[in-house]
């Protein structure tokens, strides 16, 4: 099983432009906050691909080995890739992933 599994599906309709079947799961990982989506205005999300993001304190953040140099986003990425990049913030950061429940 895939460890995104592992966590609920917290996204709405009203939240991703009335996409019928949006998808976001919220990871802390101490200061560092891993976004993960799925919806029609995500890239790569009408093919059925994830788009991930990483904050600290709020704010979108480059990490290395999580997104290239000058961005904070990163799209169209299978559910195996997501599952590496959770597996990656937890050896970066050493904190287990934590779900974040509170709406955005």
């Amino acid at each position: 099983m895939n460890r995104l599994d592992n966590f609920t599906n917290t996204a709405t309709p009203i939240q991703f432009f009335g996409d019928p079947d949006p998808f976001q799961v919220r990871l802390g990982f101490g200061d560092y906050e891993l976004s993960i989506v799925k919806h029609k205005g995500s890239y790569g999300g009408t093919q059925g691909l994830y788009e991930i993001a990483v904050l600290k304190n709020g704010v979108l953040e480059e990490m290395s080995g999580i997104t290239e140099k000058g961005d904070t986003v990163k799209g169209f990425l299978t559910k195996d890739e997501v599952d590496g990049i959770i597996i990656k913030m937890f050896t970066i950061t050493g904190e287990d992933p934590t779900q974040i429940m509170e709406q955005m």
